[in-house]
């Protein structure tokens, strides 16, 4: 197998294409300055932090019409999306410190609960909109023992009265 070469001097006569700034070799390059890096680095974990604290709420919307599209009875799709959707609250709630530790500031302990607080506040709150949307499509299921008929098994009953019918 043969390798042929390529000639490239006929394409370094050619202009830069547009927008494209080339960067001048002869000058000495900047230092850059350390300390705005790493606050910069800090602002960019912190975002992103606040992306992972939200995200459960940006999902509700999908997992609405998922829900409204599983329908209102009781079959094994509806109770199957009905249960991903009560489970995974609880399974966000309980790896909350492993789901925040990438975005922990690095003078802090990343599995500590006190560090981004106020994130993982907000990331517990939006899980619990996804619970009670969950609660809401058990209740409209009627899975939920809303009603007082639900209850009668743990009524008592009073005593009979005595009649005499002569």
């Amino acid at each position: 197998m043969s390798v042929t070469k390529v000639d490239y001097s006929k394409w370094k006569s050619l202009p830069p294409p547009p927008g494209f700034a080339s960067l001048p070799t002869n000058k000495p390059s900047k230092v850059v300055n350390t300390s705005r890096q790493a606050d910069s680095y800090a602002a960019l974990k912190q975002k992103r932090a606040w992306d992972l604290a939200i995200s459960p709420a940006k999902s509700l919307p999908m997992q609405a019409f998922m829900l409204y599209m599983s329908g209102g009875g009781v079959q094994i799709f509806s109770m199957g999306i009905v249960f991903m959707l009560m489970f995974s609250p609880f399974k966000n709630v309980a790896a909350i410190n492993a789901a925040f530790a990438p975005f922990a500031p690095s003078s802090s302990s990343s599995k500590s609960f006190s560090t981004l607080f106020i994130q993982k506040i907000v990331y517990i709150l939006a899980n619990m909109l996804t619970l009670a949307l969950g609660l809401y499509k058990c209740n409209s299921m009627g899975l939920l023992p809303m009603g007082t008929g639900d209850w009668l098994a743990f009524e008592t009953r009073g005593p009979s009265p005595e009649i005499s019918l002569y």
